[in-house]
């Protein structure tokens, strides 16, 4: 029996050592010398005579083999880790070539383009389904934000910190925490001061009450999607596209943008002259002699004057200020050949070309294709999704109530 099982397992290692020589050749066939490779060949032919000898031929012939392989091949290496190194090289390699001249993956980074596309926001507790914070976190790209008021006080302005210990490690790691006192009481939340201060509404000005909702939702990481880098150069851009691009050459007063990709809705081609009059974006095309809506020029633009879901047309005001691009009812603007008018569809918190003015054409990356996380009512088509059935109220920090409600 001891016989029968030795003698198997020699014959496996047999024919692992014909497969591991095979290899060589193969792999190596470039750089190994023709006597080398014809003492390889060689021994290929003796493993197949070997599987019927005895165990201790079969033995000695293994021993030598092994060091004649190595012999003639000084670069052996193993071939299970060489095949892994090749299949990784090539899959990282079509992943680059995929995300280059493909699909490239973008993270939305602001709340410009809300409610079509959201960066980093609160949501209302009810818009998440009942369930564990991390399964939330995998699915919607959310942790939780909550917090009541445990005692009567006014808010301690010199115990806020940026670096909060403790609370969640997923709001932690991907968003930040912020901590802060009210009273005695100090209460921790995820997210920059910024954004706490905008979604609890945090004010020094007012004395919270003991059982009052600070915060009673989630913290969404907001949408990432593909971007469509190809079919541009097959299909020009269209009024309407949610396009990404690059802001190299592009300033306000002097100074280069915050960030290097922007997204944004294109709202102007070249030849187009534009106004913004009464929250109404209004578009005399090249060779017209009329101003039109713009939505009556591409469907694309309806939702964003449906005064649902927080969409609220398009302003001449910008924040607390106005544009320098349209930025009163009487200015109209003729854009040039190869640019582009490029507009947020959060419009009064975008800043966009009524900020900055035109983007050149070749600052074009390419159209947003795909959301493919969070599984949120936008994952898929990118702007596919109809605004919820909520009409638009008053602005409420940096954004609109009914922005937090999907």
């Amino acid at each position: 029996m001891f016989s029968f099982f030795g003698k198997r397992k020699q014959r496996r290692q047999l024919r692992d050592m014909k497969n591991q020589i095979c290899h060589i050749l193969h792999a190596d066939d470039d750089i190994l010398e023709q006597k080398q490779k014809e003492s390889l060949l060689a021994l290929t032919v003796r493993c197949d005579g070997y599987e019927q000898t005895s165990a201790k031929e079969t033995r000695n012939f293994l021993a030598a083999t092994q060091e004649q392989t190595m012999r003639n091949a000084p670069r052996f290496r193993s071939c299970k880790i060489r095949d892994f190194l090749d299949v990784l090289a090539v899959a990282c390699m079509v992943a680059f070539g995929i995300r280059g001249l493909f699909l490239q993956p973008f993270k939305i980074p602001t709340s410009s383009m809300q409610p079509t596309l959201f960066g980093i926001h609160y949501v209302e507790d009810e818009v998440i389904p009942k369930m564990p914070s991390t399964a939330a976190f995998m699915l919607y790209s959310s942790v939780p934000a909550k917090a009541t008021i445990k005692e009567n006080g006014e808010l301690n302005l010199n115990s806020i910190s940026r670096h909060a210990s403790g609370g969640n490690p997923l709001a932690k790691f991907f968003f930040g925490q912020t901590s802060f006192k009210i009273g005695n009481v100090t209460y921790t939340l995820p997210g920059t001061l910024e954004k706490v201060a905008d979604y609890t509404e945090l004010s020094r000005d007012r004395v919270y009450k003991t059982g009052e909702k600070l915060a009673n939702g989630w913290l969404s990481l907001g949408d990432h999607l593909f971007v469509d880098r190809m079919s541009h150069h097959f299909f020009d851009f269209k009024r309407g596209d949610v396009v990404v691009f690059n802001t190299e050459g592009i300033s306000e007063g002097g100074a280069p943008l915050a960030g290097f990709y922007y997204i944004k809705r294109l709202a102007g081609l070249p030849g187009d002259t534009l106004r913004i009059n009464g929250n109404q974006l209004l578009i005399k095309p090249r060779g017209k002699t009329e101003f039109l809506p713009v939505q009556e020029l591409s469907p694309k633009f309806k939702k964003i004057y449906s005064g649902l879901g927080g969409y609220h047309g398009h302003l001449n005001q910008v924040g607390a200020g106005y544009g320098n691009f349209l930025g009163s009812p009487d200015v109209e603007l003729t854009i040039p050949d190869d640019q582009y008018f490029m507009l947020g569809d959060n419009s009064l918190f975008s800043s966009d070309s009524r900020i900055w003015g035109l983007t050149p054409r070749r600052n074009m990356v390419g159209r947003a294709f795909l959301v493919f996380w969070p599984f949120t009512r936008r994952w898929g088509m990118v702007d596919s999704a109809d605004p919820i059935n909520a009409p638009t109220t008053n602005s409420r920090g940096n954004s609109f109530p009914q922005m937090s409600l999907q």
